[in-house]
């Protein structure tokens, strides 16, 4: 069915408006994803304070999010494809801030396990929504930018959270517990409620925000059934399935190499926690960023030639991560190991930027939100995964806990394979579809 009004009938926002869209999106995902960091950085004083096994401690850490995720965020991302998105995100930040502080008045591990798993529902919507007003703010070309832009709330929230975490973590640790109303409320919650609070102004800043118009669709959004989602899918599966199956491995060799990265580096260095926490976090502020940059960069040029750009970048830029992968946990030195990492780092941050602005540039602008939903849950849940898989090669196959190396090795050379493998599957399918997508563009310019 072809559209009511094509992307090329219609203008573009205004520069400025795009920018400050842009501008207050990549607020809001730092919010997010400095909360996480920070919540994982409180992981010690919450077990000692409310007495928590090491099992409710994961429980609170990871599948809090990742359970209402999977129950609530799917559907919630129906809201971005048929409400104006700013409010949808302004929604979700609120919420995100509200419950973050309202979880400093926890008082055991339930209340404090219903407060995440509400702060995850907030922030479900949020990845979809951004996306979403990004392809509708910035033309295709310049889309690559956008979210190169956009992985800095994603870097800076990660990198932030560790900094300021520390800083605040390390204030309130001499705080008295307070008594009030019959409330007992420890030093590290009231770090929850400091994080919180700034959800309510980047909320603010949201709705002032211009909604931009959706491509390709006149007047009000199309409700669109999901049933229909789906067929979209299966309909053009010779693009979706290899992007989705490639994010599937790639996610679960990241991420589960990201859980583990600190353990392998004590047990194979011998290094402290001091050490690792200072290192890793240079290492990610550095590689991340010039991953951000590099992504950016090479898709645009290779935009200037083919038209599979995004795809292609994506293919590239994965393979180029394996040798990286797969020196790390051989060299002699932790700095060297480091080194590997970073350079893997900045090729698996840059490969995203492609990635995500090929599921926006393909994807129908009434199930937009839906579909990036279900691409986010791919790599949730199977980044979940991960950090599972490494730990039982390590306890299954070499059954050894200084072997854990070798457990690294093993997946990576694997899975990132595979990864970039699956993704190139995609290569000529995308350029394909891009290429009708740009004729029908044309017969309605």
């Amino acid at each position: 069915m072809a559209p009511a009004a094509t992307p090329q009938a219609q203008p573009w926002p205004a520069r400025g408006a795009a920018y400050y869209g842009l501008f207050v999106i990549i607020l809001a995902t730092a919010l997010n994803f400095l909360d996480a960091t920070i919540f994982s950085m409180m992981a010690q004083p919450i077990k000692q304070d409310f007495h928590l096994t090491d099992e409710q401690l994961g429980f609170l850490l990871g599948p809090a999010n990742i359970i209402f995720y999977v129950l609530v965020g799917i559907p919630l991302a129906y809201l971005v494809d048929i409400f104006p998105r700013k409010y949808v995100l302004a929604g979700g930040i609120t919420l995100i801030g509200g419950i973050t502080a309202l979880g400093g008045l926890a008082q055991n591990f339930v209340q404090l396990f219903m407060s995440r798993m509400l702060v995850g529902a907030g922030g479900s919507a949020h990845a979809p929504g951004s996306y979403s007003m990004l392809a509708d703010y910035f033309p295709p070309a310049r889309l690559p930018r956008a979210i190169g832009f956009l992985q800095l709330g994603f870097i800076s929230g990660n990198v932030l959270g560790f900094a300021l975490g520390g800083v605040l973590l390390t204030m309130v640790s001499a705080w008295p517990v307070t008594h009030w109303m019959g409330l007992t409320i420890h030093g590290w919650q009231w770090v929850l409620m400091m994080v919180g609070a700034p959800g309510l102004a980047i909320a603010a800043l949201l709705l002032l925000a211009q909604e931009p118009p959706r491509r390709g669709i006149s007047g009000q959004a199309q409700v669109v059934p999901w049933s229909a989602v789906f067929r979209e899918i299966w309909a053009r599966k010779a693009v979706y399935l290899p992007l989705f199956i490639g994010l599937a491995f790639s996610a679960t060799e990241f991420q589960g190499l990201g859980v583990w990265r600190p353990a392998f580096l004590a047990r194979t260095y011998g290094w402290s926690p001091q050490r690792i926490g200072s290192w890793l976090g240079i290492v990610i502020a550095i590689s991340w960023l010039l991953g951000a940059f590099v992504g950016t960069v090479f898709t645009e040029r290779l935009a200037k030639r083919y038209q599979d750009a995004n795809v292609r970048a994506a293919a590239i830029l994965f393979a180029l991560i394996v040798p990286f992968e797969l020196a790390a946990p051989f060299m002699p030195t932790g700095e060297l190991a480091l080194l590997c990492v970073a350079a893997g780092g900045a090729c698996a941050l840059a490969s995203a930027v492609p990635q995500n602005a090929a599921v926006q540039r393909i994807t129908p602008n009434e199930m937009r939100g839906r579909v990036t939903a279900i691409y986010l849950f791919v790599f949730i849940v199977f980044g979940a995964i991960g950090g599972q898989m490494i730990g039982s090669v390590t306890q299954r196959v070499f059954r050894n806990d200084a072997d854990l190396w070798k457990s690294i090795v093993l997946t990576a050379a694997i899975l990132l394979p595979l990864a970039a493998f699956t993704i190139s599957r995609g290569v000529r399918p995308y350029g394909r579809e891009v290429e009708r997508l740009e004729q029908l563009e044309a017969q309605g310019a």
